[in-house]
């Protein structure tokens, strides 16, 4: 979406201004998925690939869908595989002994509790909604899984990337100078991007936050309102409740000021939105329509 120009500068800045030590990039669904899918990015960037499987009920068939992987396409590397939810230390061995001498087998991971992140439809459970430290807690057990599965000697064989600083244009500085861009942000409302957050700022704006769940009305200082994706189905009622914030939001909108909405904010400027259990909740009432939740498809 962004362009490998700027993908790259956000690589560079991380480490330049973000002092970074180590780059981890996540893949997005399979390794082939999609355009411009986690193996196209390998490749443009020189990034080698960490192959995460999740081995339950398979073992030597988890070493050959890795091989044929690794093989599929030659234009980045492969350097390792790490083998998720194994059953025992036998189990991680069997997928171990059946992988090639150049394939290695980063880690064996066991079925672990303490390391694993709750799902919900569209993706996971929010730390916000976890007890305090809750994700420090499976962070650091993750870690700790890792280490004592030996991956760190592996990780240290690995070459430096070289990310140079990229010709991008630069953004006007004065752009919105004088704008105050207010970002919803609670359990409602939290998809946002921290590259797009500083861009903002960048071009001159201010940034401040307010919650449509918890608030009264929008700052009294925004010139512009963000409205970015969340859940905003899980806190329909309160958020139908909050009639003060639903006035704010209309009178706003009938001022002629810019509204940002998208995924989940954009539901909650519908007039209605039905929740997966079926619920009917009054919304803003920007948009003329109703948003309805499945549990599939969204």
């Amino acid at each position: 979406m962004a362009g490998e120009e700027w993908c790259k500068q956000q690589i560079y800045r991380a480490v330049t201004e973000g002092k970074a030590d180590f780059v981890l990039v996540e893949g997005a669904m399979g390794l082939y998925d999609g355009d411009d899918c986690s193996a196209d990015l390998a490749a443009k960037f020189g990034i080698p690939v960490a192959l995460v499987i999740d081995v339950c009920a398979m073992a030597q068939t988890a070493a050959a869908i890795a091989v044929g992987l690794r093989n599929y396409r030659d234009d980045f590397d492969m350097v390792g595989v790490i083998a998720n939810k194994c059953g025992s230390n036998y189990h991680g061995q069997l997928v171990r002994d059946a992988l090639p001498d150049d394939l290695p087998l980063w880690a064996a991971l066991k079925r672990d509790e303490s390391i694993e992140l709750p799902e919900r439809h569209l993706g996971l459970v929010q730390p916000s909604e976890q007890k305090e430290d809750w994700i420090e807690s499976r962070l650091e057990s993750g870690a700790d899984l890792l280490e004592e599965a030996g991956i760190l000697p592996f990780v240290d064989t690995l070459k430096p990337v070289q990310f140079m600083s990229q010709q991008i244009p630069a953004v006007c500085p004065d752009a919105l100078l004088g704008k105050t861009i207010a970002i919803a942000r609670d359990d409602a409302f939290s998809f946002t991007y921290t590259a797009n957050i500083t861009l903002l700022q960048d071009m001159g704006a201010k940034i401040c936050y307010f919650s449509p769940i918890r608030d009264d009305s929008i700052p009294t200082e925004a010139t512009a309102v963000w409205l970015p994706g969340g859940y905003p189905e899980l806190h329909a009622k309160v958020l139908s409740e909050n009639e003060s914030m639903i006035s704010s939001l209309k009178q706003f909108h009938e001022d002629g000021q810019p509204i940002l909405a998208e995924c989940g904010g954009f539901l909650y400027c519908m007039d209605t939105l039905i929740d997966l259990e079926g619920n009917s909740f009054r919304m803003a009432g920007l948009i003329q329509g109703t948003g309805t939740m499945k549990v599939k498809g969204g």
